[in-house]
């Protein structure tokens, strides 16, 4: 009787801590296995660079996956550079020994390279599944076989084998289903495909599968007939390590199908071969259209990582900054530091490094398309451009550099979208600011009174229609030495000397007026002035101060409501007809003045689109009027 061994290391709270707490996923044993059987090849091609007696033909290695349902028997088999019995004992009899680390360091090979086990905790991930782990191995140097059994932490046992060929089998006696964990997954071949596909599709040897088909009879089409063939489970080879002059729009299409990264077309892709301070390779899409919950708390952001061509995350956020988060795509390197179930990152230089790569190659593929494909972009921006926009409020205001070149918005001179660079372009020689006006769309802007003076002046002004807008251009603040201002801002900056004066004049004249109307609304602006904006419109709201109306109103529907509110001020056009009813009714009637200054101040708020505070009095108000 063979003698059973103990492990070595603390094996027992080693092992139990490995199987229970390293690993989230369960299926996660078969890319370590996989990963394992991949090294073991790796090892003979090595060999075969330096030892002439060895030959290395590729289409005689492989890794091949197996059942046996009946007897829960899940089997691995590979036909690399196997064990000696030493191997066995100092690799499998010692948990955290990599043998492929040993090798990696004796044969010098360069860091990260092409070795992907280097923790000797992945065999062991088994055991998650097993009852029991029969391994049978085979060194390429020796003739003897060795059998090494363990039914987990109690220990484990070696002995000699019969096998043929150099090379490993492994047969994992998978765990009976309980009321709270099923195992039956790792019996059947069709999700164990799925799972081959999921994290080990570009391992670079075949991993083979006996794969049972319905196929048409060969003298009877109408018919089928269930056929078995071996097949490659995996597509070896990813596009991303592919020759990008070998490659057209429709592969980059598929693939982004196959990976399941949208229903839609990318609008643009961008192929990485960086062989810099860190070396990746990247496939990085722009879609067309957002999936359903990208504006959600629920959506998750990030690339799929890859190690040498094994998925070691599904979706890794810090490769994305959050106003890039839209970006589909996947990112392999051979340089990456992982931790020990290379199931996360340890968050070091490499990975900051690829992701600070990565954020200008979309930033410049985003500004090439800009420039040179402006329907594709504005697409783009149709879905994502909200994004952006969020961005620039982001980390207070630290990413403008990165986006304000990005955004777009409707111009009133254009009747399209445009950037900040086109519009500052093209300002007048006089003209000092950026203007913009803020409403709920591009028509309600259009009727706004408070456009008027500017137009007048034959500048253009940036419509802002959605609620981030003006949020985001306060982080900005200037563009190009450039201040930002609105048409609805208490100061324009447009007018001449001649104007002021007249201005100063008209505010004497009507001090008293003025001061009645405010006293009249009792704190509900903070200032009622003869308007130098206004000139068919007889009355129009602005505001003093760093919140303006329509900020406000956004952020009085915010959960977090805080009541904060813009310093109104009523404005009056002294050239219109209701300027002299208001001095009449001052002059004659207190009644009179009470109910225009009330019908003037809820038509202000009905233009800006504010709710008007008594609905019943306004429309008694009106009837009054008709009366």
């Amino acid at each position: 009787m063979t003698a059973t061994k103990q492990f070595e290391a603390e094996s027992k709270r080693l092992l139990d801590i490995m199987i229970n707490s390293i690993y989230s996923q369960k299926e996660i044993f078969m890319r370590e296995l996989i990963s394992n059987a991949s090294d073991a090849i790796d090892k003979m091609y090595y060999k075969a660079l330096t030892d002439d007696s060895i030959t290395f033909n590729p289409d005689d290695f492989y890794i091949k996956v197996s059942t046996d349902a009946d007897n829960r028997i899940l089997k691995m088999e590979d036909t690399g550079v196997g064990m000696t019995r030493e191997e066995l004992e100092e690799n499998l009899g010692t948990i955290a020994k990599s043998g492929s680390l040993a090798f990696k360091n004796e044969n010098e090979i360069e860091d990260g390279h092409d070795i992907i086990g280097q923790f000797g905790v992945g065999f062991y991930s088994a055991f998650m599944v097993a009852d029991n782990v029969t391994v049978y191995t085979k060194s390429a140097e020796s003739q003897e076989a060795f059998k090494w059994e363990s039914n987990g932490a109690e220990g484990y046992t070696v002995e000699p084998a019969e096998k043929e060929n150099h090379g490993t089998e492994i047969y994992i006696k998978v765990k009976e289903s309980g009321e709270e964990e099923s195992y039956e997954e790792y019996l059947d071949e069709s999700h164990l495909q799925t799972i081959i596909k999921k994290y080990s599709d570009y391992i670079r040897y075949p991993i083979l599968m006996d794969v049972t088909e319905q196929q048409p009879k060969e003298d009877n089409e109408e018919e089928t007939v269930e056929v078995t063939e071996e097949k490659a489970i995996n597509s070896m080879i990813p596009l991303w390590k592919k020759n990008r002059d070998e490659l057209s729009d429709e592969d980059y299409e598929a693939f982004y199908q196959e990976r399941r990264y949208g229903f839609d077309k990318p609008l643009k892709h961008v192929h990485l071969d960086i062989d810099g301070q860190v070396r990746y390779q990247a496939v990085l899409f722009i879609p067309e259209q957002p999936p359903f919950d990208y504006y959600s708390a629920e959506f998750e952001k990030g690339l799929e990582l890859y190690s040498n061509g094994v998925l070691i995350m599904e979706k890794c956020a810090d490769l994305l900054p959050d106003y890039f988060s839209f970006v589909k795509g996947i990112v392999d390197s051979e340089d990456l530091s992982l931790n020990i179930s290379r199931e996360m990152l340890q968050h070091d230089r490499q990975l900051r490094l690829i992701a600070k790569n990565i954020k200008s190659k979309i930033r410049n593929q985003l500004q090439s398309m800009l420039k040179n494909e402006r329907e594709n972009y504005e697409t783009f921006y149709q879905s994502f451009g909200r994004q952006l926009k969020f961005g620039m409020q982001m980390d207070y205001g630290s990413h403008t550099d990165d986006l304000k070149d990005l955004l777009l918005f409707y111009s009133s001179k254009e009747q399209k979208m445009v950037s900040l660079a086109e519009y500052v372009e093209r300002m007048k020689e006089d003209q000092q600011y950026i203007y913009y006006a803020s409403g709920d769309s591009v028509d309600r802007i259009e009727k706004l009174p408070q456009t008027e003076m500017v137009r007048d002046k034959g500048y253009e002004i940036l419509y802002f229609t959605e609620d981030i807008d003006e949020f985001a251009i306060r982080m900005l603040s200037s563009y190009e030495d450039k201040e930002f201002k609105s048409v609805a801002s208490g100061d324009l900056g447009i007018e001449d000397e001649e104007e002021e004066e007249q201005e100063k004049n008209e505010q004497e004249e009507n001090k008293d007026l003025f001061e009645a109307i405010k006293n009249q609304l009792d704190g509900k602006v903070s200032d009622v002035r003869a308007s130098k904006r206004l000139k068919s419109h007889p009355v129009c709201l602005a505001a003093d101060g760093e919140i303006s109306i329509e900020m406000e109103k956004i952020l009085q529907q915010m959960p977090d409501n805080q009541n904060i509110k813009a310093n109104k001020v009523l404005e009056i056009n002294v050239n219109h007809d209701i300027y002299q009813s208001l001095k009449d009714a001052y002059d004659n009637d207190e009644n009179k003045l009470e109910l225009y200054t009330n019908l003037l101040y809820n038509q202000a708020l009905l233009i800006e689109g504010m709710p008007v505070e008594d609905p019943v009095a306004f429309t008694n108000d009106i009837v009054k009027v008709m009366d």
